[in-house]
């Protein structure tokens, strides 16, 4: 399984930004996509996940400003950042769970995508 992670850059705070993960593969079914944060002399966190019946949850420090969404056809979730703030700064990954096809049968993997950075300016 691949995960491929785009939509991170330099924006203002108050703007909007949105990250697109795409997983690739053989996969038999996503269980759960999630993206966390890391900043710079800190722990990685978890930002948002999401999983199959819209069954969503956010970190405090998000909710009423990120919007997480997934396409289950293309394996693919979405976050949109809104209301960015300064603090927001970070490199974000993906992360899914997922059962894929193997010789023994359907197997359950979590991968991690490559991260991207996110810059949010005062």
């Amino acid at each position: 399984v691949q995960l491929q992670a785009s939509g991170g850059g330099l924006v203002q705070a108050g703007g909007s930004l949105r990250l697109t993960c795409a997983a690739s593969g053989s996969i038999l079914r996503i269980n759960r996509m999630s993206w966390y944060r890391q900043a710079p002399g800190k722990e990685r966190e978890l930002v948002a996940t999401i999983a199959p019946g819209d069954r969503i949850d956010y970190a405090d420090s998000v909710k009423g400003r990120f919007v997480i969404s997934g396409d289950n056809a293309k394996n693919t979730v979405y976050l949109q950042m809104n209301s960015l703030k300064p603090e927001d700064t970070a490199v974000y990954y993906c992360n899914v769970d997922v059962t894929i096809a193997t010789f023994y049968g359907g197997r359950q993997f979590g991968y991690w995508g490559q991260g991207t950075q996110v810059t949010v300016s005062s």
